[in-house]
């Protein structure tokens, strides 16, 4: 088949792994198209960790007239026996004769072995069809497999002249409904959603999903309280026994405060450093060891810099909106202690550029994110934001 043809077929794969952003962490996403005689004959998608994957929906939706086809698969297939059989020998057995794949699976356990079980087989394959846009689909596994700890993404929104609130604290709202709206798509596709205790004192939120559908998904709250400062009569307190809710906090924090918070059903995880400043390298091991793949970090200005200077963010997103408040004490996105020289500023990668709503959305990569793509093969330039569902 020609190019043009395998794109096209691919990049419906894609459209069908988008389906399940969110939903089969700590599995990445894959989605799988079966084509005969210029036809589809079966797909498919992963929906969930622990169900069939993308390739055995696909050739189970085939049936019989996967004998002798081709099968575009946005993710190179398993070969090993995890939650379901290996996906691989599968497609062995059921006659495939051609396997286009996006991008190879760096999980150990797979990693090349996949696709020599075809080759041995005498299937012909075909590898990186539409690669760096399979990549960008499972950015959260992709850096979550081969570190163990969370895929960070930092978002915030400011107005014109770079202010995240006036100078009274007041915040609601900077952006649009537009852009609202897009953050809570980012947090229906993200495992755990972290914010600062100043951040709750401040706006007592919720920090849950709300979209219209049947289907969405609140994260895991993530609580960065070195003091344990909590109130009691927060949201998130209230809320805690429907939407799981971790605080981390200094070893030096009072027990009986722990204690409250443990009976009111929160979890309370003791990391490195004192109440000031906790260990955020420490926060995502943790998270890490509990599988929890990607973070979504709508902290304030403290939060943000802590992060940023500690060279723990991969991505973030903008929002600017067409507003202008001013003031000197208005509140800024990052805080901390800044950079001396211009020359010494973050520099952030493959920037891309575009409007929700009435407000400009920018979404680039931290430098220390960039080198880890590059090294995989990205390239420089800008290409299409999530297909967010």
């Amino acid at each position: 088949m020609s190019d043009k043809t395998d794109r096209h077929y691919m990049q419906r794969a894609l459209d069908l792994a988008g389906q399940a952003l969110g939903r089969t962490s700590p599995n990445p996403v894959v989605g799988a198209v079966i084509v005969k005689d210029d036809a589809i004959v079966g797909e498919g998608y992963h929906q969930c960790a622990g169900l069939p994957h993308a390739e055995v929906n696909a050739l189970e939706a085939a049936g019989a007239a996967a004998c002798g086809s081709t099968i575009y698969v946005t993710l190179e297939p398993c070969s090993h026996q995890g939650r379901t059989p290996p996906c691989a020998q599968a497609l062995v057995q059921a006659g495939i004769t051609r396997a286009v794949v996006a991008t190879v699976d760096p999980n150990p356990k797979v990693s090349g072995q996949g696709l020599k079980i075809l080759r041995q087989a005498g299937i012909e394959v075909h590898v990186g069809v539409m690669e760096e846009e399979a990549r960008r689909q499972n950015e959260f596994f992709l850096k979550y497999i081969s570190s163990g700890v969370p895929f960070v993404t930092l978002k915030w929104a400011m107005t014109l002249d770079g202010k995240i609130a006036t100078a009274q604290g007041d915040s609601r709202w900077v952006s649009g409904e537009k852009s609202r709206r897009f953050v809570h798509q980012l947090r229906d596709i993200h495992d755990g959603i972290l914010v600062g205790i100043g951040t709750v004192l401040a706006d007592d939120p919720l920090l849950n999903t709300r979209l219209e559908k049947e289907d969405r998904r609140n994260p895991v709250r993530v609580i960065v309280d070195g003091g344990l400062e909590l109130p009691l009569d927060s949201q998130i307190i209230r809320t805690c026994r429907q939407q799981r809710t971790l605080v981390f906090c200094s070893r030096e924090a009072e027990r009986e405060r722990a204690q409250r918070l443990l009976e009111a059903g929160v979890e309370v995880l003791e990391v490195q450093g004192g109440p000031e400043k906790l260990s955020i390298a420490d926060i995502l091991t943790r998270l890490g060891q509990m599988g929890i793949c990607s973070l979504l970090v709508e902290g304030g200005a403290s939060i943000n810099a802590a992060f940023i200077e500690a060279g723990l963010i991969d991505k973030v997103h903008v929002f600017i909106a067409p507003k202008i408040i001013g003031g000197r004490q208005a509140l800024t996105p990052v805080a901390g202690e800044g950079r001396r020289l211009m020359e010494q500023a973050w520099r952030l990668k493959k920037m891309e550029v575009s409007q929700v709503g009435e407000d400009i959305l920018l979404t680039a990569y931290f430098p220390q994110a960039w080198q880890r793509m590059k090294a995989e093969g990205w390239k420089e330039g800008g290409s299409d934001i999530y297909r967010y569902r």
